[in-house]
């Protein structure tokens, strides 16, 4: 689904991350892992086109990902859910579709209403932002990144914020969508509980390093491997 070719990231001469090779498997939840200001959003950004790399390049489907807004090909979920707070969350669903699409607004409606119900927010339809909870709002943002039924799907620290049992249940949510919809989810966080429930494959990058440190599956990577920074990193207390 995704092919990452000797890439660096950075911003003006500031390099953050340098010679990156890496692939996430079709269907599956890959998680890009690392400490805070390691550079997992800067990474993000490269995967779906809104910074250019330094060198190398992205592959998405086996093209490069859009510079320019386009007809999207796959979702995103931002940090913060970057729902407009002035349109209701049915509102912000139907964005998408209203721009990329040629439906009519009663099938535009169906389309929003069946989203809405998919990430358990039927009946919420006509709420504004700021009258729904944090968790809430995260599920909005994935019916809106769902919106166009995309098989690729990023979310950004979906669970940053989060009481520890809305997180679980969005990790829930993730591990439904990936099974019922077959959707390849990219997922960047720093939270072992999310890891360890939801990624099937990682890597950990590293600030000090400049690059990826351990790639692999979570649980063995906290069990077997021999580098320090990564058991250290695995092996932190659950809060």
């Amino acid at each position: 689904m995704i092919a990452v070719e000797r890439l660096s990231i950075g911003y003006g001469e500031t390099v953050i991350l340098e010679d990156l090779d890496f692939a996430v498997p079709n269907g599956e939840v890959f998680a890009i892992l690392g400490g805070s200001g390691s550079g997992k959003s800067t990474l993000l950004r490269n995967l779906i086109g809104l910074d250019l790399p330094l060198a190398g390049r992205v592959l998405v489907g086996g093209a490069p990902p859009a510079q320019v807004l386009g007809p999207p090909r796959f979702g995103v979920l931002f940090q913060s859910g970057a729902l407009f707070g002035s349109m209701t969350l049915a509102e912000n669903v139907a964005l998408p579709l209203r721009k990329w699409s040629d439906l009519d607004a009663n099938a535009i409606d169906v389309i929003v209403r069946a989203k809405l119900r998919l990430v358990g927010l039927e009946g919420f339809e006509n709420h504004l932002p700021a009258e729904v909870s944090g968790g809430m709002k995260k599920r909005a943002g994935i019916a809106r990144a769902l919106a166009l039924d995309p098989p690729l799907l990023f979310l950004d620290e979906p669970s940053a914020g989060l009481d520890p049992i809305r997180s679980v249940e969005l990790d829930e949510l993730i591990l439904t969508l990936n099974r019922s919809l077959g959707v390849t989810t990219v997922l960047v966080t720093h939270e072992l509980a999310s890891i360890f429930a939801v990624a099937c494959e990682c890597i950990l990058v590293d600030r000090d390093a400049r690059g990826i440190i351990a790639r692999g599956r979570p649980l063995e990577l906290r069990d077997g491997s021999p580098d320090p920074r990564v058991r250290s990193f695995f092996n932190r207390r659950l809060a």
